[in-house]
Parts: C-alpha cells; structure tokens; sequence
C-alpha cells in the first residue's frame, strides 16, 4: 500500500508556472507507474500526464503536452508536474495517483491509490 500526499497548489496568473510534488510512502514507490488527473467543479476527474515506474515513458493530454512535465525521484520517494504556460482552463483540483499496472495508464481506473489532491487556481 502508499500513501499520497499532494503541495504546491496555488493562485497564479495565466501565463505562469507552478510545481506541484507528490509524496509518497512506502518502500515500494519505484515499482508504481503515477499519474496526475484533474478535476474541475461539475467535471469528472481528467487524466494529465502519467509516468513509468523507471521514468523512461511518459504520456500527456493533448490539453496540456507542450507546457506541463511529469518527473520523478525515486530516490525521494516522489513525483512532480511541472506546470508552464498556465491557462485559466487549467484551473482543477489536482490528483495524485499510482498504479500497479507494468506500464503507462491515462484512466481514472487504472489507478489504485490517490492523494487528497491539490488546488490550483489560474486568474485572467
């Protein structure tokens, strides 16, 4: 089992940046692909971007690939996403998430174990 915890959420104006980081416990983090999803008031949760357990594969939503960046740390027990170019469209709770599956996975259901997530807000 993990456990996921999800900070740099913020206010920031369109255009900017933000980190967000993912936390995770356990001894097992390196052998989980993760995934960070979205959700929006009156959405359903969206898939962002997702990473493999070695880092070497990484998968985006059109919505974002060109201006956000998935990474990981295994050492530090941690994934981030890199968020450039903000739009006010971006504007989400953002879910942390891992999976046991052996490769890469873009659906909510895929995914076994999520944080509390993270709010970031994107002003015009």
């Amino acid at each position: 089992q993990v456990q996921l915890v999800e900070s740099g959420g913020g206010l920031v104006q369109a255009g900017g940046s933000l980190r967000l980081s993912c936390a995770a416990s356990g001894r097992t983090f390196s052998t989980y692909v993760m995934g960070w999803f979205r959700q929006s008031p009156g959405k359903e949760r969206e898939f962002v971007a997702t990473i493999s357990w070695r880092g070497s594969s990484t998968s985006y939503a059109d919505s974002v690939k060109g201006r956000f960046t998935i990474s990981r740390d295994n050492a530090k027990n941690t994934v981030y996403l890199q968020m450039n170019g903000l739009k006010p469209e971006d504007t989400a709770v953002y879910y942390c998430a891992a999976s046991t599956s052996g490769y890469v996975r873009e659906t909510v259901r895929d995914y076994r174990y999520w944080g509390q997530g993270t709010q970031v807000t994107v002003s015009s």
